[in-house]
């Protein structure tokens, strides 16, 4: 039985000038925390945060796009091509995606 790929939408709360790149989980209101070395200067924070969600979902950069809040710090990032198996993880572990 293969598995369905579809886009989900995640929000994120992002973190700038962090000492190391990473997803340390979620915060009190459900929203996913992420942690990026670069700076919030010309985009580079938030290509730094698609990077890294890329990366640990193991998809293409282009399959990973900024929804909304290009200049805040929560973010609502667009996934697609995972599966409902990548999704029931992404909730498992709280936003902890290795």
């Amino acid at each position: 039985m293969a598995q369905k790929t579809q886009k989900i939408r995640i929000t994120a709360r992002l973190q700038p000038r962090a000492s190391r790149d990473e997803l340390p989980g979620r915060n009190d209101e459900g929203t996913m925390r992420a942690r990026v070395k670069a700076a919030p200067a010309d985009g580079a924070a938030n290509a730094a945060l698609l990077k890294l969600l890329a990366r640990r979902l193991g998809i293409a950069k282009s399959k990973v796009s900024l929804v909304s809040g290009a200049r805040a710090r929560k973010k609502i990032v667009e996934i697609e091509g995972v599966t409902e198996a990548v999704i029931r993880k992404i909730i498992r572990h709280e936003g902890r995606l290795k």
